[in-house]
C-alpha cells in the first residue's frame, strides 16, 4: 500500500468514527433548564426571544438551558423542559 492510500485509508476511518461517535454523546447530555449564567445558555429559549446560544441576559433564567451530563441536572438544581414550561406559564 503506498502513503497516499494509507494516509486517505487512516483519514476516512477517523471520519467514519467522528460520525458513529457524535450520537453517542448526544446522548450522555440533557438539556437542563434554570442553571445557565448570562451569556453562557446553550440555544434558544423558552419564550421565544432569541434563537442562539449566548444570549441570555440574567443569571439562572428558568427559560434558558444549557447541555450537562445526563443525570446532574437535579444535582444542579436545574429543570427539565416540561417543568421549565409549567414554572414559565
Amino acid at each position: 500500500m503506498n502513503q497516499r492510500a494509507l494516509i486517505a485509508t487512516a483519514a476516512a476511518s477517523l471520519m467514519t468514527l467522528a460520525l458513529v461517535s457524535a450520537p453517542v454523546a448526544a446522548q450522555e447530555k440533557e438539556k437542563c433548564f434554570g442553571i445557565a449564567k448570562a451569556g453562557q445558555n446553550d440555544c434558544a429559549n423558552l419564550a421565544g426571544t432569541h434563537s442562539c446560544a449566548g444570549q441570555s441576559k440574567v443569571d439562572n433564567d428558568k427559560g434558558e438551558w444549557k447541555y450537562v451530563a445526563k443525570g446532574t441536572c437535579k444535582d444542579m438544581k436545574g429543570m427539565s423542559m416540561e417543568e421549565a414550561k409549567k414554572m414559565k406559564s
